[in-house]
């Protein structure tokens, strides 16, 4: 998540259509207008910005997230595996714990949050 004037930036870049830090939605990596790129559905109150490439492994660009989307991207997924996946939400959904992630999520309010699990990828770290 970005914070304070960090954050900014990225906001200022999607509202005037620059692409080069945040992913559009026209194409539709940002889950379309308003929404997660993720799950899809409108987002609320608490918004985080996720790196589809991390950026320790060399990514810029951003994509809109629920919050618990993105706690449940990173538990599934180790850096290495993300920028592997790059900005491919395809590839990410196609994880049988994402899509069922996913299904359950779908009928939750956008501001909704619960404890995240810990994917059999990350456990012990």
């Amino acid at each position: 998540m970005l914070a304070g004037g960090r954050l900014r930036p990225y906001l200022e870049g999607m509202r005037s259509g620059n692409d080069d830090d945040a992913l559009s939605g026209a194409d539709g990596l940002n889950g379309g207008e308003g929404g997660c790129w993720l799950c899809g559905r409108v987002l609320g109150e608490r918004v985080e910005w996720h790196h589809p490439v991390p950026k320790q492994k060399g990514g810029r660009a951003v994509v809109a997230l629920h919050s618990i989307c993105h706690r449940t991207v990173h538990a599934h997924f180790t850096n290495g595996e993300l920028a592997r996946i790059g900005a491919d939400r395809g590839l990410l959904l196609a994880s049988p714990a994402i899509a069922k992630f996913v299904q359950w999520v779908a009928s939750k309010p956008p501001d909704f949050h619960a404890p995240t699990r810990k994917g059999p990828t990350r456990k012990g770290r």
